[in-house]
């Protein structure tokens, strides 16, 4: 049902409500049967990295340096959340993940 509101432009004022409630409804169903397990910023980082092909020296500049990148991905070092605002922007994902 949900589908099909979707590939419509020409919504009603209630059907548009009705898409709502139920995306709503199917987001809460989710979270609460198939909740995402919390991830620690630096396998966000590993896993962005792998799933665009990057490696080491393509992100270095992104956190400052090459030593703390290598830091920030071996885990012995946390990211400061102004690495974590331009790590953000560079994959343009969520700062949540690097925080």
């Amino acid at each position: 049902m949900l589908l099909r509101l979707d590939e419509r432009d020409d919504l009603t004022p209630e059907e548009e409500a009705l898409a709502e409630v139920l995306t709503l409804l199917i987001e809460d169903y989710e979270e609460k049967r198939y909740p995402m397990p919390r991830v620690s910023p630096n396998e966000s980082l590993k896993a962005l990295m792998d799933d665009r092909g990057l490696k080491h020296k393509d992100i270095w500049p992104v956190p400052g340096n090459k030593g703390a990148a290598t830091e920030i991905l071996n885990g012995r070092r946390s990211i400061s959340k102004a690495q974590a605002k331009r790590l953000a922007e560079f994959f343009q994902v969520p700062i949540d993940l690097f925080v």
